[in-house]
């Protein structure tokens, strides 16, 4: 890479951000996986740095039509509901971990029988002994079923497909689209961006949305001074494939900068973004109609928080 221009960061000493530029024929077609193994690989363990952070890339356009992104988009997911012109509305079925799956499924159906669009699954709901998860995936389908035949609405549960290797996950995933179940669920930071994005690969061959969770996001994005924004992890994410993310949120328990958290959900939906520096956008980024990633705001919401969330 070449270093083409390096600035001081405005009120801290010895902190420069420094702005580098890779040939493109370094990276593998397709790959987050070469992408960050070349870019942060293991630049951040040199002994000469005390610290350092990845705040955003611009990636080109000619890369980025090596990749398929989203299995379907906002659009299509929309298009699938057939809901329109409002906020999907959810909710992760609690306790996250200790019910039998029969119980587990009644909960889903109470919620979505009560008016919710989508619940899901907790991140580390994968297949404990207490709840396998094709028992789970049996309760659930049939209270999706069932809540749908009652209302008359399409509904849906993000069933966590995240497994121990990519050949179980899929295979999940193929249990679910057997069901007749809409969308499944993947941790794409702890299982991978390999399996994440062969997962989003099946998806979109076989008709499934993909619900992203950022589980581990923090270990690498919290820092202010060494790792990664999570505006990178997002876009890394919409290269890789994903139907929606967790993006967290101004309110609730996950709180964010309000201006850099609107960013990069800007980032993940939009087709094409400026340079907005005080907005945490250090790159305009035109995404060539790749399919957008609907933000999911995330991380202890109640309803009085609504007021906040829809200003």
């Amino acid at each position: 890479g070449r270093c083409y221009d390096i600035e001081p960061v405005r009120g801290e000493e010895n902190q420069y951000i420094a702005y580098v530029a890779y040939p493109l024929d370094l990276f593998e077609e397709g790959s987050v996986t070469n992408l960050f193994t070349s870019i942060v690989g293991n630049v951040f363990g040199f002994k000469a740095l005390r610290a350092l952070r990845l705040e955003d890339l611009r990636i080109p356009p000619s890369y980025i039509k090596t990749f398929q992104g989203p299995p379907h988009g906002i659009q299509v997911e929309r298009d699938k509901l057939n809901k329109y012109g409002r906020p999907l509305l959810g909710c992760t079925i609690k306790p996250k971990l200790g019910l039998s799956a029969k119980n587990y499924g009644r909960a889903v159906y109470e919620c979505l029988r009560g008016g919710l669009d989508f619940t899901k699954d907790d991140e580390n709901v994968n297949s404990q002994p207490f709840m396998r998860w094709r028992d789970r995936f049996l309760f659930v389908a049939e209270a999706l079923f069932k809540s749908q035949s009652e209302t008359g609405e399409i509904k849906g549960h993000y069933l966590n497909a995240t497994a121990g290797t990519s050949e179980e996950m899929l295979k999940r995933a193929q249990c679910a689209r057997e069901l007749g179940v809409p969308i499944v669920m993947h941790d794409y930071l702890t299982g991978g961006f390999t399996a994440n994005t062969s997962l989003a690969h099946y998806c979109r061959d076989n008709g499934l949305l993909l619900h992203i969770h950022r589980a581990m996001h923090a270990v690498l994005d919290r820092q202010k001074n060494h790792g990664m924004h999570f505006r990178v992890l997002a876009k890394a994410l919409r290269l890789s494939g994903g139907d929606h993310i967790h993006a967290g949120t101004v309110v609730g328990k996950l709180e964010g900068e309000r201006e850099v958290t609107l960013g990069f959900v800007d980032l993940l939906r939009d087709d094409y973004i400026e340079k907005d520096r005080p907005r945490g956008i250090y790159f305009t980024q035109d995404w060539v109609s790749l399919p957008g990633v609907l933000p999911v705001a995330s991380g202890g919401i109640h309803v009085w928080h609504m007021p906040a969330l829809t200003d």
